[in-house]
């Protein structure tokens, strides 16, 4: 491994999607075990609200969701979005068994988990939680 994998997009540029533009800056997305890792402490942490999307890219149920989580990002502004591809975060996803799985965080701590898509599914648990 010569380091030639750094031009291989990884996170959201990594699904080779078209995703909406975010507004204000609260979506992220981990592309490293370490990085996940970083976003896990901070949402413990800082307390804010937040929701993981634990996709991956050869996923089609992910990919087809995927554009509404971006664009829902848009109207939950108090919300934390994280997008992480369970195989570039292997180590610290390894207890995801479907995708696309949404974990719900408020105050630090994991408060709700929804399995599958649904972008109206996916919207009322983003209400509820921001």
């Amino acid at each position: 491994m010569e380091g030639n994998e750094d031009n291989t997009e990884k996170g959201l540029e990594g699904t080779g999607l078209e995703l909406p533009v975010n507004r204000h800056g609260n979506l992220k997305s981990a592309s490293t075990d370490q990085n996940l890792t970083h976003i896990l402490h901070h949402i413990k942490s800082s307390k804010t609200p937040a929701v993981i999307n634990y996709g991956a890219s050869w996923c089609r149920v992910c990919s087809q969701i995927l554009p509404a989580f971006c664009k829902l990002s848009n109207n939950f502004p108090k919300l934390s979005f994280v997008y992480a591809d369970i195989d570039e975060c292997p180590e610290t996803t390894q207890h995801i068994r479907y995708t696309p799985t949404f974990h719900f965080y408020r105050d630090g701590e994991r408060v709700d988990e929804m399995f599958g898509a649904g972008e109206e599914r996916l919207h009322d648990r983003l209400w509820l939680h921001s």
